[in-house]
């Protein structure tokens, strides 16, 4: 089964809300990237399922996502935002427990003034994404590690995935020093990786050799079951947003990975996800 464990999708007004969520969030969208249109990529190449993850500019109302998980049940796991500011227990288990979500995403990079993974006033909000078994989702970089330690240590039953590697910077190379906190992550067996926006990581064309060592590094710390892949945005939004197409990111996995046995391929498209969301 092939999951795609990354794909934003939206609505406008009148249909659903836009507007930001994080502090220092300015974009907008100028037209709709729909559920149907998502669902026309995923079948065109052969992606069985996808996690829908809430955009930063659909406000904290996460209604499409859930909405469109209730819709196509069979082919969407919804995550939604929680504002990591606001009394926010309270609304983990309302999207949970009456909309039908199973994870949030959660941006510490976007909090310059908070860790706020660690703020002792989301206490709660963790005590409940424990309690209902939901999965994380966490946008950050390198120097947002010792947030996640603490999650990890004090929540071990709930899953925190690295979203887009955290960003990895290829200059680094071949030390990588500025990256070592994410790597250190791999002691904790409740954090994964998600392998995703490497095209934009790379200074080079596919297949990315230069993002593929940061990629061998997390392998080798992580081990081929907490990796997974995701991408990005549905349909023509993917390469008017500067992403590859499904088709190419599908081949980033399948051809430019070469070093990866088939098997480990399969995990990493969808095996390992299965596990996390418990997809069979």
């Amino acid at each position: 089964m092939t999951i795609d464990t990354h794909v934003h999708i939206w609505e406008m007004p009148p249909v659903a809300p836009v507007g930001p969520t994080a502090p220092n969030w300015t974009a907008m969208p100028d037209e709709p990237g729909t559920a149907e249109e998502l669902l026309a990529d995923m079948d065109a190449n052969g992606v069985d399922k996808t996690v829908l993850v809430q955009t930063s500019w659909s406000t904290w109302d996460n209604g499409y996502i859930a909405d469109s998980v209730q819709k196509y049940p069979d082919r969407f796991i919804g995550h939604g935002l929680i504002d990591p500011q606001a009394d926010n227990a309270s609304q983990v288990r309302y999207w949970v427990e009456e909309r039908g979500l199973v994870g949030f995403r959660l941006h510490p990079m976007y909090y310059d003034d908070e860790a706020i993974l660690t703020v002792a006033r989301n206490a709660p909000m963790w005590e409940a994404i424990a309690g209902l078994g939901a999965v994380i989702q966490l946008h950050m970089r390198p120097e947002h590690a010792p947030q996640v330690e603490f999650a990890a240590e004090r929540y071990p039953g709930v899953p925190l995935i690295l979203d887009h590697m955290s960003y990895p910077n290829v200059a680094d190379a071949p030390e990588f020093a500025p990256y070592e906190p994410i790597i250190d992550l791999a002691r904790y067996p409740n954090v994964y990786v998600k392998i995703s926006d490497v095209a934009s990581r790379s200074e080079r064309g596919f297949p990315y050799r230069d993002v593929q060592r940061v990629i061998r590094r997390l392998y080798e710390a992580f081990g081929i079951d907490r990796m997974m892949w995701g991408t990005g945005y549905p349909g023509h939004h993917r390469t008017k947003h500067g992403w590859p197409t499904l088709a190419e990111e599908l081949r980033f996995v399948r051809e430019g990975l070469d070093w990866l046995t088939d098997a480990e391929r399969e995990r990493m498209l969808g095996g390992t996800a299965g596990a996390v969301w418990g997809v069979d």
